[in-house]
Formats: C-alpha cells, structure tokens, sequence
C-alpha cells in the first residue's frame, strides 16, 4: 500500500517544485524510485540517456577545473618570473646582483638553489670571471661543459632550456648536496661573441617541480633577460 505524503511537506514543494528539480540527490532519487515501481522487465531509455548526460557533464566540469587550475598556475608563474626580472634590475653593483642570486632570486622562484655557471679555457681564466668564484652561487667549469651537461651526452638534443632530473652530470655543480637536489631548470645564457656560454640552474628538492613535459615560455624569456643583464655587468 502506498504512503500518503504528509500535507505540510506536499504544500513546501507544490509552493517551490524546482527545489527538487535543482536537488541532482532527490532527482536521482525519485528516478530510481520510478525505476523500481516499473519493474526490472522495463528500460528505462530517458533514464539511461540522463545518466549518459550526467556522466558527460562530469567530464566537462572535471576539464574546466582543470583549465582554470592551469591558467591560475600559469598566472602564478608569470608573477613570478616578472618580479624576479624587476628585483635584478634594482642592483647597482654586480656584486650584490650575485649576492642576491642565492637569496632573493631563490626565494621569489621558490627554489632551493640557484647557481651561475661560467665556461673557461683550462689554460686562461677570464680576468672578470675569475674574481666570481668567491661567490657560493658561481661555478667555473671547462670549455665544452654546458653542451654536454644541458644535452645529457645526446648529440642531437640542443634546446636553451633544459628542465631534468639530476643526473651523475650534476656532482660538478652540486656536490655534496646532490643528494637533495633532484630536480633542475637549465637555461643556457650567450654572453656575446668574444665569449664562453654561461648558464643558469635553478635547483629544487622536489622531483616533480621540473619534469620535461613542462612548458618553458616563461624561462626562456627570464633566461633572455637575465643574460642581458650579465653582458651589461661583464662588458
């Protein structure tokens, strides 16, 4: 025998039907309820095609989260690397731009270690360069180095920006703290014709902060104005 509804509750939905129709939990409610009192002898075809739908719109809401999630991520990074540019542009001494590097840059980047690395013939060491390496930040490496570190030893692979996990290739740069750092940004920085190529490793514990399906519009763009700003304090 079926139950009467009671009199107060049937007038609140009569009075507001679409509190119901909105309700996606007392929709699938009252259709099962319908699916029940039909049999299981009965296909419902309009159920089977809301159910579809419902699952679609699923999908979709999914994506859009997904979208918004990247663009609020890819703002995120924009901020980022813009008040990066801003904050080396305010140093008036080359000393404090690379005092800053391993400070201020690591912080706004949010990474655990910035370094600065300088190519040099084995025999002559760049008069300039070489009062760098007082500095934590700044590694000297031989002539041909960056080729073979931001390629991993594959001739055909050359790109200005590198993002990787840490690899053997990494102790000259890293030492002992290798065993932290495990994932890296390289970019490759031309500091003119009458020089060796730099290069600027951002390091970071996280394995995952820098994998190679990741784009890298952003770094080559901070890579080509951080260069610019090397050649100014070089020249």
């Amino acid at each position: 025998m079926a139950q009467s509804i009671d009199t107060e509750l049937k007038d609140k939905i009569l009075a507001k039907p679409d509190v119901i129709l909105d309700d996606q939990e007392l929709m699938k409610a009252l259709l099962k309820a319908n699916d029940t009192a039909k049999g299981s002898n009965i296909v419902d075809i309009r159920g089977a095609a809301m159910q579809r739908l419902e699952t679609r719109l699923g999908r979709l809401e999914d994506t859009h989260q997904s979208v918004i999630a990247a663009a609020y991520e890819n703002l995120a990074g924009t901020n980022q690397i813009q008040r990066a540019v801003l904050r080396f542009m305010d140093h008036l001494s080359f000393e404090s731009f690379l005092d800053d590097l391993d400070d201020g840059l690591r912080s706004i980047l949010r990474v655990d270690c910035v370094l600065l690395v300088f190519e040099t013939p084995v025999k002559t060491i760049d008069p300039n360069i070489e009062t760098l390496m007082e500095f934590d930040c700044v590694r000297i490496v031989p002539k041909g180095y960056i080729g073979h570190f931001m390629s991993q030893g594959a001739k055909s692979r050359k790109r200005e920006v590198v993002l990787q996990k840490t690899s053997d290739l990494s102790v000259a740069l890293y030492g002992p703290a290798l065993d932290i750092i495990k994932s890296e940004a390289v970019m490759r920085l031309d500091l003119g014709e009458k020089r060796l190529p730099a290069m600027l490793v951002l390091g970071a514990e996280d394995p995952k902060q820098f994998q190679t399906q990741q784009g890298t519009d952003l770094l080559v763009f901070f890579a080509s104005a951080f260069e610019r700003m090397l050649r100014h304090w070089l020249n």
